[in-house]
């Protein structure tokens, strides 16, 4: 998928492929659910979700995999033992195939984010 046009993020995921579908909503569906106090926007073309006009996670469906955009660096490193071994970019988690999408990860790292606010990569 190239960069969305999409204005929001019902549009975005109306345009993702549908073997990807639900676990973008259901990774949707967890951040609204983690991030309170955070707002849903669309930046350079994926959903994000913002504190104080800050971005601090994003997602995205690209070509070859899902990314999940950690920006915070403070949790990363919190989280280094549980991320060795996933496939990681600077800020980014990749997952080749939907169904290998580790949610319990996911929802930890959304929880450490939302706690607190911290230093964004």
């Amino acid at each position: 998928m190239m960069q969305s046009q999409a204005e929001d993020v019902d549009g975005y995921l109306a345009e993702v492929p549908d073997e990807r579908k639900e676990a973008l909503t259901r990774l949707r569906e967890l951040c609204r659910a983690e991030l309170q106090g955070f707002t849903e926007v669309m930046a350079y073309g994926m959903p994000a979700y913002e504190r104080d006009g800050v971005g601090e996670i994003g997602f995205a469906s690209q070509k070859r995999y899902i990314s999940f955009y950690l920006l915070r660096s403070d949790v990363r490193e919190a989280f280094a033992e549980r991320l060795a071994g996933h496939d990681m970019g600077k800020g980014c988690l990749r997952f080749r195939r939907p169904e290998k999408i580790d949610f319990a990860l996911l929802r930890d790292l959304l929880r450490a984010t939302a706690a607190g606010p911290g230093k964004i990569c």
